[in-house]
């Protein structure tokens, strides 16, 4: 009963995602009862067969025919409406499970950026099609087979009742026993259930992670332990399943199977005990075909219950999900009149309180001015370009664009006046027209344009479809100076107030690099350019150079400037010039 408690929220959560599909849920019940009722009048008929017919030696074959005719017709209608109600359930519960899985989807999507670093990717994965999956089960077979299940239990017992009183209460003990078993069944398959769930996420994790690092994994000859891990990720699932399959092979079929049995030998012990006038043979043949198709539908709903169990479990992790707080943004949606930035007291840590990523960073940076953040890893350029994105809520300090705070700007204006180039651009496995447009109704014209800009268009020309070509996964067609040009091309058609390059021109060639050169040379027009950079020689036109060491700021001022104060960025350029 507690359990029952403890699962009802989530139960009920699942049940109003069937609201809409109301009528097509009654119609589906109605056949539903529909076949199960003329499921149950065969046996009656057989029984009246029995008892006026065969015993009694009156073979008249007119009254013969009408029942045998009733018989397959009752049958038959049977077949039919279980076919048909079993049709519209799987209707309603595709259904279902698409609004579900976009309720998943939409909440993974507004995740908080941090929600990613923290979380295994596999586990939400898992959530999105795992996890769906074994709700849908919910709909298309626990609902119809208990409502079925609990819809033939009582026209069974009605007949009973209706035959011999007598032996339909010897039949009603094996409910109450049922139950009990039920809820002994419950109490120890939940927590196994959730194990299940977890290790089956696990599992996901662990394959999404090896296909990603597969170059690295055969690179360093890894491949032994990482099989071994996903072997022993599948070991804890296969004996938690076990579990489950034994619990299932002791509590289910075989002890229900021993009950009805039980009843049954009751049955056969009253009949031979009692004086024959009381019960008649048809009447024992209908309660034995009963009991049978009693025994059907307990086994029935005691087999859903651990598929009902399984729906809970994943129904927890899906609403943990959908659930989870998401990032808040501020409400100002007028678009931002320049590319204005001002830092003010910013202080910043991830999980840690104590151990600060940033420490009181005080940066005023004009309109169109290209400033670069330098400093060893670890001095936290990547973690103030994430702020800068609004990625993570700032706590400590503020950060004004165009003197409004960040927290103030709406989510799509954020997003619209502030883009980032990274080091590894997302490519995505789509045309070329789709990567740089990305959703944005825009000409083909303006895109050849870019391309153009960015030293693309003889490429694109070369390619069979042109900007209809498809790119392969993550890009993988394509180079990564070039994966880098098409993530800048994204940037020049949507001309936004401020531009972060962190580390962009990292792993390329200088070819490659003096284009992207060019191109920013062009973007800085009307653009605010902020670049993370580790190779000094691609930020000496900075109108601003901010040096960083372990979160603070040490050095601030132009190329020259800085060469001559000797100190931290002299040290770090003189090395790259020496090295070089």
């Amino acid at each position: 009963m507690n359990r029952l408690i403890e699962f009802w929220p989530i139960l009920k959560r699942l049940i109003k995602y069937a609201i809409p599909y109301k009528k097509k849920i009654i119609l589906s019940f109605f056949l539903l009862i529909s076949g199960a009722t003329a499921e149950v009048l065969g046996p009656i008929l057989i029984s009246y067969f029995i008892n006026n017919i065969l015993s009694q030696h009156k073979f008249y074959l007119q009254v013969i025919l009408i029942i045998v005719i009733t018989f397959i017709i009752l049958q038959i209608l049977s077949v039919f409406f279980n076919y048909f109600q079993s049709i519209y359930f799987n209707k309603i519960s595709v259904g279902i499970i698409n609004k579900l899985r976009h309720d998943v989807m939409n909440s993974a999507i507004k995740q908080p950026i941090y929600q990613f670093d923290s979380q295994p990717i596999g586990q939400i994965i898992s959530k999105v099609t795992n996890d769906t999956e074994a709700i849908k089960e919910l709909y298309d077979t626990v609902a119809p087979t208990l409502f079925r299940s609990v819809t033939l239990i009582v026209i069974i017992l009605c007949a009973m009742f209706t035959l011999e009183w007598h032996m339909a209460i010897i039949a009603m003990f094996i409910i109450p026993l049922v139950i009990i078993i039920m809820s002994i069944y419950q109490y120890y398959s939940t927590p196994l259930l959730r194990k299940v769930r977890y290790y089956l996420a696990n599992i996901n994790n662990k394959f999404n992670e090896t296909i990603n690092g597969m170059n690295v994994i055969q690179q360093f000859r890894q491949q032994n332990r990482f099989k071994k891990s996903i072997q022993n990720s599948s070991q804890l699932h296969y004996l938690a399943r076990m579990k489950i399959l034994k619990l299932d092979g002791f509590l289910l079929r075989p002890l229900l199977s021993l009950i009805s049995a039980l009843v049954l030998c009751s049955f056969i012990l009253s009949f031979s005990c009692l004086k024959h006038e009381v019960f008649e043979v048809g009447i024992l043949y209908a309660f034995i075909t009963y009991l049978g198709r009693l025994n059907e539908p307990l086994i029935s709903i005691t087999i859903q219950q651990s598929i009902l169990q399984q729906a809970i479990v994943a129904g927890e992790r899906i609403f943990s999900l959908i659930d989870s707080q998401k990032q808040a943004y501020g409400k100002h949606k007028k678009r931002l009149k320049t590319g204005k930035i001002n830092i003010k007291n910013l202080s910043f840590s991830y999980l840690e309180p104590q151990k600060n990523i940033l420490d009181n960073i005080n940066i005023d940076i004009p309109s169109k001015s290209f400033v670069a953040f330098v400093g060893h890893t670890g001095s936290g350029k990547s973690t103030l370009a994430n702020l800068l994105m609004g990625y993570y809520p700032i706590k400590n300090g503020e950060i004004y664009l165009d003197n409004k705070p960040i927290k103030s700007i709406s989510h799509c204006i954020l997003r619209e006046s502030i883009l980032m180039v990274q080091q590894d651009p997302i490519i995505l496995a789509d045309t070329f027209l789709s990567n740089i447009a990305l959703g944005k109704e825009i000409s083909e014209d303006k895109i050849w344009e870019t391309l153009k800009i960015v030293n693309l268009d003889s490429l694109v020309k070369s390619m069979p479809r042109g900007l209809y070509s498809i790119l392969g996964e993550e890009g993988n067609t394509l180079s990564v100076g070039q994966k880098q040009l098409l993530s800048i091309a994204r940037i020049l058609v949507k001309n936004p107030k401020i531009l972060i390059l962190d580390e962009a021109t990292a792993n390329i060639d200088s070819g490659t690099e003096q284009l992207i050169q060019k191109t920013l040379t062009l973007i800085r027009k009307n653009t605010t350019l902020i670049i993370i950079a580790h190779r000094l020689s691609t930020i000496i036109d900075a109108d601003v150079i901010v040096v960083l060491d372990k979160g603070k700021i040490v050095e601030c001022g132009n190329h020259k400037t800085l060469l001559q104060k000797n100190g931290y960025y002299s040290k770090m350029y003189n090395f790259q010039l020496f090295k070089h």
